[in-house]
Order: structure tokens, then sequence, then C-alpha cells
């Protein structure tokens, strides 16, 4: 007899229907992972839904699947990029306007389908942190636009908290292009024609619309197709704004990141600054990676420059308890304890293993018979019996683990997804509580990107007119997961969070690996360790294909190399199914994500026990 289906699965098949219902498309693939919410090559892919389908994050949930559908239903992504101007601070607002659009017309008789939006945009803006701006110059530019058409199209004013929002640029928006917006309305239908007008909303508040028309635009172009590229980057945008990570520009015509920028006086201790400063307001400056600094050839043998990067300009080094707010950070801590009870079991033993080891090294001991030191009162009675002896001193020995560090680098790429990133998170938590109580410091660091395929550092090199050779295009996130300083039981909760939807990205390891190597570097412990764990090579599909082959694998190669033979931190790699021999000197390769709690442990143990055995030699080379 089969087994009843969970109240999750049977919403997840009505949620799959209403989906393809909206769509207008019967056999739409419609898939449930924790990389949703997306649409990519004609498949939805949404968030999994809560165990209480009835949860108020359910309309949210509801919501991203019906903008989606809405979306494949009422818009042609090869005009839209074809008809999307090239300024970047206008295609955001062209972008948002569009999504509007596709909203407005695909909801119009179907209330349900609007509750839906709203609560999907209310989540959306919340997690953005648009719903707690309260200055009208710091209200995103393409957010309020989008409202404001939004209302326009449905008559209805926005949800509360986006209403309030809008209302802090209302009527400077009013004024600026109030009656350009209300011809939208007259065309909605028409994706092109709704397209040239809402060129004329641009030029009203002064942004760049690019062509003066779409029909001009498309007699020049003929029927050349989208640029691939181009297309990517649309979709990615898409995919941004559907998991609440977008950032738009502001209302004063800065940009929520150079907003940030101001703030970044209060970056963590360690964290490196911008090479070259923090970005000017004329735009974002054009650096080069500092280490290490060498040429490289092309595979035509052309000379290019050094490890280069396009722009800083969008990069963060950010603490995990800034990208997630408190509530859900203690949600998705319980989910990852929960999911993994089991597997923290094993690795708890084997922890425990590694304490002992560890506490047994650290036992005091005593050298004895040394010329200077702590006198040895027990030998005193060699001096009444013979008064020629001379005095007797003695020394504690030094606990080999009293004074080091030990950073653990984890790769939070998109490759990383499902149970090898839950695996390492509670591998490194569990390490992290085990090395604490033997004294020995441990931080614990993640690096992926804030967007696919580019993000704003690619739209920039685009404006830029896409010069050669440009270097890393994409916009960095390094995140902060427990500071070397912080304890355990305050920090425990961040590893979480790498088990929110929508963080894993692309992966750039070697600027990833020179932040970790230089946080270490400006440490006053006598000995540091940095092990990085990581599922492959470096990925960036837009830096990749814009410069030569194999560019973010060749810098890598660098940073090892220059660790490995010019810097004290001892550097050790962990590979889950991707051979890191290779690459480093001191690595190893599991094929099962399962193994990883007890190889990080006893590659820890083999580098511990080698300190502990050559401390007793040092020892006595002091005595000597």
């Amino acid at each position: 007899m089969a087994s009843a289906e969970t109240p999750a699965e049977i919403f997840k098949r009505a949620l799959a229907h209403a989906a393809r219902a909206l769509a207008e498309q019967s056999e739409l693939e419609v898939h449930f992972g924790s990389d949703g919410p997306k649409l990519a090559d004609g498949v939805l892919t949404l968030p999994h839904p809560p165990r209480d389908p009835g949860a108020p994050e359910s309309a949210a949930l509801r919501g991203q699947a019906d903008r989606l559908a809405l979306r494949l239903a009422n818009h042609d992504e090869g005009l839209h990029s074809r008809l999307r101007p090239a300024d970047r601070m206008a295609a955001e607002v062209f972008e948002a306007v569009e999504q509007a659009r596709v909203e407005a017309v695909g909801s119009q008789s179907l209330a349900g389908v609007r509750a839906n939006l709203n609560a999907a945009l209310l989540t959306r803006l919340e997690k953005t942190g648009a719903l707690r701006v309260t200055e009208a110059e710091r209200v995103p530019a393409a957010e309020a636009v989008a409202l404001l058409v939004r209302e326009r199209l449905t008559g209805q004013r926005a949800p509360d908290g986006a209403g309030a929002l809008l209302d802090l640029v209302r009527a400077d928006l009013e004024a600026k292009a109030g009656t350009k917006i209300d011809a939208l309305s007259e065309v909605a239908d028409d994706q092109v024609a709704f397209a040239a007008r809402l060129k004329d909303v641009l030029r009203a508040l002064e942004l760049d619309p690019g062509d003066a028309n779409a029909d001009d635009r498309s007699e020049d172009e003929g029927d050349q197709e989208p640029d691939p590229q181009d297309q990517d980057a649309a979709d990615d945008q898409d995919d941004e704004d559907d998991a609440g990570g977008g950032e738009g520009q502001s209302m004063d015509g800065s940009s929520d990141d150079q907003t940030a920028g101001e703030e970044r006086e209060s970056r963590p201790e360690g964290a490196p600054a911008d090479p070259d400063g923090e970005a000017s307001d004329e735009g974002p400056e054009v650096n080069e990676g500092a280490l290490p600094n060498r040429q490289q050839t092309a595979d035509d043998g052309r000379a290019i420059d050094a490890y280069r990067v396009f722009t800083t300009a969008y990069d963060e080094v950010i603490d995990a308890v800034d990208l997630c707010d408190p509530n859900e950070l203690e949600r998705l801590r319980s989910l990852l304890d929960q999911q993994l009870a089991a597997l923290s079991s094993v690795v708890a033993r084997l922890a425990n293993k590694l304490q002992r080891r560890l506490m047994a090294q650290q036992n005091r001991s005593w050298a004895f018979d040394l010329e200077e030191g702590v006198l040895d009162t027990a030998r005193l009675t060699r001096i009444i019996t013979d008064p020629t002896s001379p005095l007797s001193f003695k020394a504690e020995s030094e606990s080999p683990f009293r004074d080091t560090v030990v950073t653990l680098l984890l790769d939070n790429s998109g490759s990383m997804r499902g149970r090898p990133i839950m695996v390492a998170a509670v591998c490194a938590d569990i390490l992290a509580r085990t090395l604490e109580r033997c004294g020995v410091k441990v931080e614990i660091l993640g690096f992926t990107t804030r967007a696919w395929k580019g993000g704003q550092s690619r739209e920039a090199w685009i404006s830029a007119g896409k010069p050669g050779n440009p270097g890393r295009l994409n916009d960095l996130r390094h995140i902060i997961y427990k500071s070397a300083d912080a304890p355990w039981r305050r920090a425990k909760k961040n590893l979480g969070l790498m088990m929110r939807e929508g963080l894993l990205k692309e992966n750039i390891d070697g600027e990833a690996l020179t932040w970790a190597h230089d946080r270490l570097m400006a440490r006053t412990e006598a000995r540091q360790i940095l092990m990085v764990i990581s599922d492959g090579s470096p990925v960036d599909d837009s830096t990749q294909s814009a410069n030569a082959a194999l560019y973010l694998d060749k810098h890598l190669r660098q940073v090892i190399e220059h660790i490995e033979t010019k810097s004290p931190v001892e550097l050790i790699a962990i590979g889950i199914g991707h051979d890191v021999t290779r690459w480093y000197r001191r690595a190893v390769t599991i094929v099962d994500v399962e193994q990883l709690g007890g190889v990080m442990i006893e590659k820890l143990a083999e580098l511990f026990d080698s300190e502990a055995k050559a401390a007793p030699k040092q020892r006595r080379r002091k005595a000597a």
C-alpha cells in the first residue's frame, strides 16, 4: 500500500500545476531546489516549500512561482535583450518596469495571483533592505519607478510597506515623468510599443535610454541575433530579483553598493581594503590584483598583463550576520542541525579523539638541569653534599598549540549546493568547537560572488565598451562566518547562512585565498594554518569568456605557489570529488562528502603531531 503524500508534496504538485497554467505551457518543467527561484533554459526552479504549507512564507513562494510563470507567458526575452538600454542605470529601471508590466498584464482578472505577487514583492523588498529606507535619496530608483508603473497599470496602490517606500519619492517622480508614465497604460499588452514609451520615461528621469526608439534600433541591427552574454545577463538579473538579492540605483544617482561603500569604515577587523582605496563617485575604478604580479601569455602568444580586476567597486567583505535577519539565521541553523544530526554525531566522535590527542600533548612538563629559569628547590640537597655543585634551574615546556590560529576557507560556489555545503558547515562547526577547547583560535570564512555571470562588474565593462583582457568581471562576496577572536557559542548560528537559497554562486579561488592569507598574516599568532575546502576549479563564466584561457586557474596556481614558497602560513587543501593535489603540495582528495569530517580532523592532527614532535628538539636546542 502506497504511503500518503505529505502536505509539502501536495503543495509542490499544486504549485507546479498553477505555474504551468499561468505560463500557458502544459509541459513546463518545474523543479524544486535550493538554487531557486530561477528560470533558465525553459525550466522553472523553485525553492523547497516550508513543511507547513499554511505558513506565511508559502504566499511569497507562490508569488515567486507566479511572477516567473507570467514572464514566460507575457514576455519575449529576445526582444527584451535588443530593446534594453546599454546604460547600466537605465537598464536597471528598464528591467524592473518590464517585470511590473509582465505581472500587471498577467494578473488583471486573477485576484489570488495579485495577492501572491504582493507577498513576493514585500518579501523581496524586505530582504534587500528597501523597506527599511526612510530617506528619499536612498530609495532605489528602479524599485520606485516600477512600483509607480505597477500602480498605473493595475489601478491599485502598492501594498503596505512598498507604498510607503514609493511615497518618499512619489512627488518627484510624478513631477518629472508623470505624463510619460500615464502613457504606458495604453500599450501594456505590446512589449515593443511599451519599451519605446518606457524610453521616454527614462529620458524624463534624465537616464540614458540608448537609441531613440526600438524601431530605429531594429532597422540598424536587421535580423542580428542578441548577444548571448547579454541574454545571460538579463536572465541573471531576473534570478537576482527573484531571490531577493538585487541591488538598485538610488534616487540620488548612487547605487546601493556605492552607498554601502560609505559605511566601509565598519569593515570587520582584519579584512583587507580595496587595493586602490574606495571607489570614487565618478564611477568604477580599474585595479590590478596585488598578489602575485606576473606577466601571462595568451594562447595566441600575445603578452597580457598580470592578473587584473576590472573593478572592485561592487565587491564586499561582509559578516554572515549582516546577510540575513536574526530570525532567519536561527531558522537556517536549526535546519542545519536537524538535517545533519546523524553526521554530527559521527564527526563529534572523531573530534573528541582529536581533542584527547591535543590535550595529551599539552600536558605540563618540565625541563631540568638548566642554567637559567626557575630555581629547582628539589635539587638543593646537591649543594649540601657537594658545595661545588652549581645551582639547578628548571623551565616549564611550552604548549605547541598555545599560539596557533587555524583558518577554514570554504568554497561557497553553486556546485557545493545541497549535501556538500551542509556537511562542510557542520564539520567546520564541530572542528571550531574542538580546537577552541584546546586553546587554538579558529576563523571560518566563505567565498562566492554576488551574481551569476558577472553582475554589476560586467555591466560596467559593457558600458566601458568591452575593452580587451579586462581581468576579473564579477562582484566578489567574501563572508566572515566566524572571526578568530569570536567565541564559538556566539558565531555558531552564522554557519546556517550556508543553507540560504541563492547564496551560492560562482567561485574565484585565487582572490579568496589571497584574502584569507592576508587576514592570517595580519594576526600575531606564531603559527598560522590555512585549510581550503573546495569541490572544483575556479569558475566565473563572465571572466573566463573575456580573458585568455584558464585565466582564473593560472592565477590560483600563482597564489598557491606564493603561499607555499614565500609565506610562513601552512597551506592544506581538501578536494571534494575534485583532484586538488595537482595544485596544492599538501592536499587530499575525497570522493564521498561523508568523508570530509574525518579527513579534516586527521589532517589537522597530523599537523599538530608534527609540531609536537618538533617542540622537544627546539627546547633542547634552546637549552644547549
